[in-house]
């Protein structure tokens, strides 16, 4: 029988590489904590971002799809499922947010993990939700070409009910213990969980729902502001490979689960970027600290003006940081205290005045820096 005991996690020896993931995770969470309290506004429009990209990206990642109208109204809770589809969004944002608001009063059991399934399956006819499988099951992934391959054969239905009450048992331990950083105990106990693959269906998506409950209980809070789901769907080939090779063994205790915890530190870390990129430009417009490329190249840096930042001088901040075309989309999601009108307006102007040019019509418009001379530019932090 497959054993599990996390504190032996402490006594592994781990690459520089992944030691280093952790040391930057540490610091940006630091650093973050200090920034983001300042911007409450900011993080209201963070926050509903994040929710609408983890309910659609979790989903797609397992063939779940609607309409981006229809998925804004049902995340809105605006309307109600009009099939299984949307039955399981629904139900997989209803989790989300129990998950963002309650995360301290959420134990890791497995009757949690059980209540925390029969939820997100609530609004489908699935009678299974909420019951561990009572079939055998395998990890498979879909190809390019619409092919699907196993990937690995997880413990069979009579096994399941232990093996998920012993690896609870065992984290709850070592993260008593502190004997092992939470960012190498928390991606080991998902890859357990994917690897025991405890329900019928929906065994991805709790795990994904399971690693966010687990980093907001450690103090990562990254998955709030920025979906760490969505950076698990754009690099979907590569998370299926992280958990084929670190299952190689996992029967026998014999597999190794540094690749699984490289590829999740990687994405966590990712995350953390990304909310940095977005604070910076939001403290360069609340400063108004202007920089301007001459005609030599050279940068020169204007004195901070007094008053409220203009949409147009957000827009023009993110714009001149940002490298190939991008989306009006793009804009509302890296600079998420303007609205939909206020982007138009700005990019509207910046196209006129040449600092941006745009191609496409409608939804297919798309918006690139010109770089010409004379243009704005972001100063980033510490490099001016």
């Amino acid at each position: 029988m497959r054993e599990f005991d996390y504190r032996t996690l402490a006594e592994m020896k781990w690459s520089s590489e992944i030691l280093s993931y952790v040391a930057k995770i540490h610091e940006y969470k630091g650093r973050q904590e200090r920034d983001l309290a300042q911007r409450p506004a900011m993080l209201a429009r963070l926050v509903e971002i994040a929710r609408i990209q983890s309910t659609e990206s979790s989903n797609r990642i397992e063939g779940i799809v609607t309409t981006s109208a229809r998925l804004a109204k049902l995340v809105a809770d605006k309307t109600t499922p009009r099939n299984r589809d949307e039955g399981e969004i629904l139900g997989y944002r209803n989790v989300l947010a129990l998950i963002h608001e309650h995360h301290e009063d959420i134990p890791l059991s497995p009757n949690i993990i059980l209540q925390l399934h029969r939820d997100m399956l609530s609004y489908t006819h699935l009678s299974y939700g909420g019951h561990f499988k009572n079939t055998p099951n395998e990890i498979d992934m879909t190809l390019r070409d619409g092919r699907r391959v196993m990937l690995f054969r997880p413990l069979e239905p009579y096994e399941t009910p232990d093996a998920v009450e012993r690896i609870c048992a065992s984290f709850r331990e070592a993260h008593a213990l502190e004997l092992v950083d939470d960012l190498l105990l928390i991606p080991c106990f998902i890859l357990d969980f994917l690897c025991i693959h405890p329900f019928n269906d929906g065994n991805g998506r709790m795990s994904r729902l399971l690693t966010l409950l687990l980093l907001y209980q450690s103090g990562y809070m990254v998955g709030r502001y920025i979906s760490v789901e969505k950076a698990i769907a754009d690099t979907k080939e590569s998370y299926y490979e992280a958990l084929r090779v670190s299952n190689q063994g996992w029967h026998e205790g014999g597999n190794h689960p540094e690749p699984f915890v490289r590829y999740m530190l990687s994405v966590l870390l990712k995350c953390y970027r990304d909310l940095d990129a977005r604070v910076e430009i939001a403290a360069s417009n609340e400063g108004k600290l202007k920089c301007y490329r001459d005609i030599d190249g050279r940068v020169e840096v204007a004195a901070p003006k007094r008053g409220k930042v203009t949409a147009y001088e957000e827009v023009r901040a993110y714009v001149a940081q940002k490298i190939g075309w991008f989306t009006k989309k793009d804009v509302l999601v890296s600079c998420p205290n303007l609205g939909s009108s206020s982007v138009e307006a700005a990019l509207k102007r910046l196209t006129e005045e040449q600092n941006i040019q745009r191609k496409g019509k409608g939804k297919a418009t798309r918006y690139k820096f010109s770089g010409g001379v004379g243009q704005h530019v972001q100063s980033q932090r510490g490099n001016l």
